[in-house]
């Protein structure tokens, strides 16, 4: 947009926005799309000579709508922003500024199922044990990424750990996630062995004699940022021969369906990823079902019954 959200968001909008910071506890992702999208919504009203604290027809929203998929946002968009829309018109009704809330009989838009991407176990173990060379970086960068996928972190967490949150002794790490909630994890046996060894020997040369309260720290005895993580992924994906394109995220999804995979309870891997809505966890019952109906159409008997009756009818010039 060319024009600054900042400078023409009404002052009541600037309020729900920071209510939902202070009580709601929303990451600064989510409110930054939050005011995008209803800056989006102000600029249409004010085409249509209204207000955004104003009580709005029905019709109005309905054609709002219609200029969106005109402008050939994604599903997914467009259910986000009626999201945001929704919040800010209870807002205005729990504070008695509009009578009537205007989206009651609007129909939810339905966003399409996207499957998460995620690596195989023959690929996790590839990249995880990828022999470490010499210098305390690699052997940090190893270290991280165990705890990346033992912990099913987002990056921002694992960049962003502090040495209190990591128990060893335990074996779990409390993590602050989004939200500000926090929750505690197992890291498993290896995660936790590596990480012994990591802070008895490799961050000690990297610290040099100085101190730090960050976990995971570079040779300048700073913390990572997570698009320096996202290179050294990179940079390792490729030593361990993974060509397909690669992310942080996906080994956190590798984490949830890998766990699936093995019988985990889905309301268990729901609280060890920190999802509010166990509905975002589900995803993943949709990646494995997936694999099991490829699995099911490649060995099935009668799937291989049929592929040799139509290698037969080729072969004997049958249609």
């Amino acid at each position: 947009m060319a024009e600054s959200t900042v400078a023409l968001l009404d002052p009541l909008l600037e309020r729900y926005l920071s209510e939902l910071r202070i009580e709601g506890g929303l990451a600064a992702n989510t409110l930054e799309s939050y005011r995008r999208d209803l800056f989006r919504w102000q600029r249409y009203l004010r085409q249509q000579q209204l207000s955004i604290g104003d009580s709005v027809p029905p019709h109005t929203i309905r054609s709002f709508l219609a200029s969106l998929k005109q402008e050939a946002l994604t599903a997914s968009s467009i259910a986000r922003l009626l999201s945001a829309m929704r919040g800010w018109y209870r807002f205005l009704v729990r504070e008695n500024l509009v009578e009537i809330y205007p989206l009651r009989d609007m129909a939810t838009v339905r966003r399409p199922i996207r499957l998460p991407k995620t690596l195989t176990h023959q690929e996790v173990t590839a990249l995880l044990e990828l022999p470490a060379r010499d210098r305390a970086e690699d052997q940090r960068d190893r270290v991280m990424l165990e705890l990346l996928y033992a912990a099913g972190l987002r990056v921002s967490e694992l960049v962003g750990l502090s040495l209190s949150q990591i128990d060893v002794n335990l074996g779990c790490v409390r993590v602050v996630g989004k939200g500000a909630k926090e929750r505690v994890v197992p890291i498993g046996q290896t995660a936790g062995r590596m990480l012994v060894d990591y802070l008895e020997h490799v961050r000690p040369v990297l610290l040099k004699g100085r101190s730090s309260r960050v976990l995971f720290i570079s040779r300048r005895g700073r913390g990572l940022t997570r698009q320096a993580f996202w290179k050294l992924l990179l940079q390792r994906a490729r030593r361990a021969g993974i060509s397909k394109p690669i992310s942080p995220h996906m080994l956190r999804h590798s984490f949830a369906t890998h766990l699936l995979e093995g019988g985990a309870d889905l309301r268990v891997v729901q609280s060890m990823l920190g999802h509010a809505d166990i509905a975002t966890t589900q995803i993943y019952t949709h990646v494995e079902g997936s694999r099991l109906r490829q699995i099911h159409r490649r060995y099935f008997p009668r799937q291989l019954d049929r592929g040799r009756t139509r290698a037969k009818n080729r072969s004997s010039g049958h249609s």
